[in-house]
């Protein structure tokens, strides 16, 4: 009887071992099929992008110049983010920040058209995408500001063509990331024939207060109102075309601007017009996990939103992994992160004028600091002065027109600056001597100098000579700015700061630094005596040997301002010679250029005059100073 209980108890516990391995292997299964149609749900993200407007354009964000429905009722779908900022104000530098999750300072390519070299461990946000099966394409701005033997359009699906012909290309069940790109709304469209142009009457245009109230500006606020509009239109016509492929339920739909604009003293500029963007964001039902913590659709969300969290976020969006050197953080969906406090902002070079300005801000104070005041916000730029608006403006200020406000941009600038962007979002009223706001600046100025030594900031050694510095050290400028032998950072900010503090009593250190083995640090005393003007008086000397020493040696930068410092000065006989030789040495290079457009008009025009009696010039800054000035070039042979 034993056995025959054994035996059935055996037969038992076999028949139960394989039931156990049936559900086991039937758990299995169900779980990988659960994986499997996670995968095969991914969201598909379309990216929209316009090019060149900010909030100011945009009718959910209380734009008074312009009606923009489409946009307005993917807000009421979606989310409409009230705090979101470009970090570099200008295409290139911006998208060069998208496409590496990292700021372009952290780098060295915040200049437009830099063209400088990155190692292998930056890594592009597109290739994580495709890594993690996602269809890619780009319609189809590529204008990374690199140059790379890895191209990163090579990890675009499709680059080409209609977008939505993307999403009829992947495979059956692959998840698409689409990046369409507007260019209705770019600064080009503001220029031309303005009377012709406009539909809509200029006199109903809301100017910024730091607009002079001119024909020529009503009428370009006019015309770039249309082409907003326009843009608008086309946001509305992708929202259709994914309804009628039957994907519009299975797209997460991102729009926003690269950078702000456009009228002049908006795109290239650090103030609000140039950096706060809209930013919308609508997530299908199906992936309400995906929501804003505590938000549902039609609702603002008051989170600060850098343009550098935008890669990373996406990534995480997608599932894809996200690189360990990418410096934004995720403000969407499972993975969200800690809202920060601050944003940061920078600015560079533009085309060929040299300048230099870091830019922190909380959702209401933002802090300025110049590191180039010599050079007036507002120095000529060809692209922004074929807008009919800048050229206008600018005649209007020299025939003594404007006021403190409208002038103040053709002038050189202060050091710091200060703005509540509640009471003052055009950023006239400077706050930076204001006793009442004293504790904030202190927050808002630590918080810069953390920002800049967390991403290295490049700027503090101009643009030739840290990529020389680079180059003679066998090094991407990526590598040279994490070596602190080579790049001593705090070292340069230090003596950047004593030098934008304009105080005399720094004369002797500034004297002794002209001499300093490191440039960098002979860089920052030029511009601290330049800055002193007449106080500067006793270092002439000490200049005109530095001069001499800048010009055997081929330093960039060194000689053009240590010439202009002597003339400021009062050396101005001395001065003029020495700033005259370099027009005849190389007149085509930037740095000249630029410090004889930077001049008052009446120190520089007898050189200019003098120096257009040449045979002919060949396009360059210089020869756009001396037409500008209104000198005729001498044509004969």
């Amino acid at each position: 009887m034993k056995i025959k209980m054994t035996g059935i108890l055996l037969v038992i516990c076999f028949l139960r071992g394989i039931m156990n391995k049936v559900i086991l292997f039937g758990l299995a299964v169900l779980a990988a099929g659960t994986v499997l149609a996670e995968d095969a749900v991914r969201p598909n993200i379309l990216w929209i992008t316009s090019e060149d407007n900010s909030i100011s354009w945009v009718s959910c964000y209380r734009s008074q110049n312009t009606t923009t429905p489409n946009i307005d009722k993917l807000a009421q779908d979606g989310f409409r983010y009230t705090y979101c900022f470009d970090n570099a104000s200008v295409c290139a530098p911006t998208r060069y920040t998208w496409l590496t999750g990292m700021h372009a300072i952290s780098c060295g390519t915040q200049e437009m058209r830099s063209k400088v070299e990155i190692p292998k461990n930056v890594i592009y946000y597109n290739k994580q995408l495709q890594k993690a099966g996602y269809y890619t394409s780009n319609h189809r701005k590529t204008d990374y500001n690199l140059s790379s033997s890895d191209d990163p359009k090579k990890y675009w699906n499709q680059s080409s063509g209609d977008y939505a012909s993307a999403w009829k290309k992947r495979k059956k069940g692959q998840p698409f990331f689409t990046v369409y790109n507007i260019t209705d709304s770019h600064e080009s469209r503001a220029f031309g024939n303005l009377k012709k142009n406009s539909k809509r009457d200029p006199a109903e245009m809301k100017l910024h207060s730091y607009h002079p109230d001119i024909p020529e500006m009503r009428e370009t606020y006019a015309v770039y109102a249309d082409a907003v509009e326009q843009m608008d239109s086309r946001v509305g016509e992708a929202i259709a075309k994914l309804k009628a492929n039957d994907l519009y339920e299975d797209t997460i739909i991102i729009y926003n601007s690269d950078h702000g604009g456009v009228l002049p003293r908006s795109k290239r500029f650090l103030y609000a017009s140039g950096v706060h963007c809209p930013l919308v964001v609508r997530i299908p039902e199906k992936w309400k996990h995906l929501y804003p913590k505590g938000k549902n659709p039609g609702d603002t969300v008051e989170r600060i939103v850098s343009f550098v969290d935008m890669p990373k976020t996406w990534l995480s969006l997608a599932g894809a992994s996200v690189p360990d050197v990418y410096q934004g953080k995720i403000f969407l969906g499972p993975d969200t992160e800690p809202e920060k406090e601050y944003h940061f902002s920078w600015r560079g070079r533009a085309d060929a004028r040299f300048d230099c300005v870091r830019m922190v801000r909380n959702r209401r104070y933002a802090y300025h600091k110049n590191y180039a005041p010599f050079a007036p916000a507002g120095q000529y730029l060809a692209y922004m002065h074929r807008m009919k608006a800048t050229g206008a403006w600018e005649k209007y200020h020299k025939a003594g027109k404007t006021d403190e406000v409208t002038g103040r941009f053709f002038e050189p600038r202060v050091s710091e600056e200060l703005y509540d962007n509640d009471e003052d979002f055009d950023n006239i009223n400077n706050l930076i001597d204001s006793k009442k706001h004293k504790k904030i600046l202190k927050k808002l100025k630590a918080e810069m100098r953390r920002q800049q030594l967390a991403c290295f900031d490049s700027g503090l050694l101009p643009e030739e000579i840290r990529n020389q510095r680079a180059q003679k050290n066998n090094m991407t400028v990526y590598e040279m700015l994490r070596s602190p032998k080579l790049y001593p950072l705090e070292k340069y900010m230090d003596q950047a700061d004593i030098s934008l503090a304009r105080d005399k009593k720094n004369l002797d250190m500034f004297v002794k630094n002209l001499t300093d083995e490191d440039i960098g640090i002979q860089y920052w005393a030029v511009v601290g005596l330049l800055l002193l003007e007449k106080d500067a008086a006793p270092a002439i000397d000490a200049l005109k040997q530095m001069h001499d020493r800048a010009i055997k040696n081929e330093m960039p930068y060194l000689a053009p301002y240590s010439a202009w410092a002597i003339f400021r000065a009062g050396d101005r006989k001395l001065g003029e010679k020495l700033l005259y030789a370099l027009l005849e040495k190389d007149y085509k290079n930037s740095n000249i250029g630029n410090v004889m457009d930077w001049m008052d008009d009446d120190d520089a025009l007898p050189l200019l005059k003098k120096f257009a009696q040449r045979k002919s010039l060949a396009t360059s800054v210089t020869k756009d100073v001396i037409e500008r000035a209104g000198i005729s070039i001498s044509r004969n042979p």
